[in-house]
């Protein structure tokens, strides 16, 4: 699965490399260099990152699937039982 941007993310993106070169290195990326090594990392390092999130989003859904048998179970044969409180009420 190919890892897509959008255009405006793209340039932002873009636009942050240039910058972090800019203050943390000692030679400048121009525009070219700069999209190229933003593309590198969406294949190379994007599908890492991506794998790593949907693995976390499954385990939070088995997790709020486990617990909704908590927050939707009712007990069986009650329609009895309010009749029963009913009568030691009086």
């Amino acid at each position: 699965m190919t890892i897509e941007i959008s255009k405006e993310a793209r340039q932002l993106a873009i636009t942050s490399i240039q910058r972090y070169f800019q203050e943390n290195m000692e030679e400048p990326i121009g525009n070219i260099g700069a999209g190229a090594l933003l593309g590198f990392f969406l294949e190379e390092v994007g599908p890492l990152v991506y794998n790593k999130a949907v693995a976390e989003v499954q385990e939070r859904l088995q997790q709020r699937i486990s617990e909704i048998d908590l927050e939707v179970h009712e007990d069986e044969f009650q329609y009895w039982r309010k009749f029963d409180k009913q009568k030691k009420g009086r």
